[in-house]
């Protein structure tokens, strides 16, 4: 039986999320919060917010199961606030890196960038901490990651959101989780006796 981290501290973060994400859908926040290339030398926050945005309620739900994945898998790996620094510097990192090297994506939005940063930080701190199928997670994803560059969108995951796929957008929210697992290399080091 799958023991789930059901305790308020593993529970209220991603459902915070969720929560944020669906509110800003019934509220149609779009035109103001959305990440709009030809906007956004105007309306900075757009690179942050558009994070949050969905094009539609399949690609919010879709998102919505990719936290709840994440959840079930790596949930005792952070607590509250690693969780909230995690979210806000993947969002910053994947809107950034948008804007700087991805110049084809003029509107961006969803969760789908920073969530693989997110996977990929889980997966290496599974790793660290001796569990097997971290090493399985973290293969996958950049096998995944590598699929979308050769093979491009899923037009039937596009279709489904109303919108292309940015592939992109995993591929640099999946560096920014390498960059985030910096300090998981710095705890190892420090637990690692020297000789």
């Amino acid at each position: 039986m799958i023991d789930l981290p059901i305790q308020k501290q593993y529970i209220l973060p991603p459902l915070l999320l969720i929560v944020i994400c669906a509110l800003l859908m019934l509220i149609d926040a779009h035109s103001l919060l959305v990440f709009d290339r030809s906007q956004v030398e105007q309306q900075w926050w757009r690179i942050f917010t558009g994070q949050f945005m969905h094009t539609n309620w399949t690609h919010l739900a879709l998102n919505v199961l990719g936290v709840v994945f994440i959840w079930i898998l790596h949930a005792e790996h952070r607590s509250v606030s690693t969780y909230c620094w995690h979210i806000i510097f993947l969002a910053l990192w994947t809107g950034i890196g948008i804007w700087l090297f991805c110049p084809d994506i003029r509107i961006y939005t969803g969760l789908s960038g920073l969530l693989h940063g997110v996977i990929v930080w889980g997966a290496l701190k599974d790793i660290q901490v001796g569990m097997k199928t971290g090493i399985l997670l973290f293969v996958g994803i950049w096998a995944k990651l590598i699929w979308e560059q050769i093979q491009g969108p899923s037009p039937e995951v596009g279709a489904l959101i109303d919108s292309t796929v940015a592939i992109d957008a995993h591929l640099i929210g999946a560096i920014g989780g390498l960059v985030l697992s910096v300090t998981l290399l710095r705890e190892q080091l420090k637990r690692t006796p020297s000789s």
